[in-house]
């Protein structure tokens, strides 16, 4: 193991003084109804959330918790500092993530579907591979750009994304390869389209080969961004800002997007 990093299971654990949480919400109770393949709320994470908040309270100065693998479903983890733990592979299903501190953290290949992502901070974190699929983004039933999370300078390469994210900031963040295009009907029942992306910022991002079909893109920014390869198909132009990107003679689709004449080109 090394020096700098803590792994944790119900093994460092006294039991007998934290007790378990209750059930889950019914609303991820319904989730099993509605989704019939995804995580049960009803099977115990291998963590509780007092047990993963103890563990980031109680890590010292510059240790690095592992959770790599952990099930983590359903829990309320909301508020935390992750402190950049590494928890490649974790599964966040429906967790509550509301204004925790993500940056840096290592979440390759993380599900994250259907978590609870309002605030939550992910600068600079590692999510390669990870499955980001109806989040809950906003704390009321409208949408709220200051609700939006953060993934400046993040690792997006080949994440998959369909949600409600406006004015989520990716600036500077690397999504070559990834997927925010329409979902497939087996994986996810929503009459959702594509992502809802408006008053985003994509500033200085890599986009190289990203999938933004009929992705609604109204008034997002895309300065200085490389969209070499991308594909936005049906996506919703409308007032977008495409002032200095790199690679818009191969961006796939564009004559095939929404209000394309009135996205900023100059």
């Amino acid at each position: 193991m090394n020096s700098d990093r803590v792994s944790w299971d119900r093994a460092n654990w006294d039991q007998t003084k934290l007790p378990r949480a209750g059930l889950a919400p019914l609303a991820a109770i319904l989730c099993l109804v509605i989704l019939p393949n995804t995580p049960s709320p009803l099977q115990a994470a291998d963590l509780t959330a007092r047990e993963v908040s103890e563990v980031f309270h109680k890590a010292k100065m510059g240790e690095r918790v592992d959770l790599s693998g952990k099930d983590l479903s359903f829990l309320d983890l909301a508020g935390i500092d992750f402190k950049g733990a590494v928890m490649s592979g974790a599964n966040l299903f429906g967790v509550d993530l509301t204004n925790g501190n993500l940056r840096g953290t290592r979440l390759e290949g993380v599900m994250l579907d259907r978590a609870i992502v309002v605030r939550a901070d992910f600068s600079g974190a590692n999510l390669e591979g990870a499955s980001l699929m109806r989040p809950s983004v906003n704390t009321t039933l409208g949408s709220n750009s200051q609700d939006a999370p953060k993934f400046a300078g993040a690792n997006l390469r080949h994440i998959r994304i369909t949600a409600m994210m406006d004015g989520a900031d990716f600036r500077g963040a690397d999504l070559t390869g990834a997927r925010m295009g329409p979902h497939e009907p087996r994986a996810d029942i929503s009459s959702m389209p594509g992502s809802l992306l408006r008053g985003c910022d994509f500033s200085g991002a890599t986009l190289d080969g990203a999938d933004l079909m009929w992705a609604k893109l109204r008034f997002s920014k895309f300065i200085g961004a490389d969209l070499t390869g991308a594909n936005f198909e049906g996506a919703d132009l409308d007032g977008t800002i495409l002032r200095g990107v790199r690679g818009i003679d191969t961006v796939k689709g564009f004559e095939r997007a929404k209000n394309a004449e009135r996205a900023v080109l100059r």
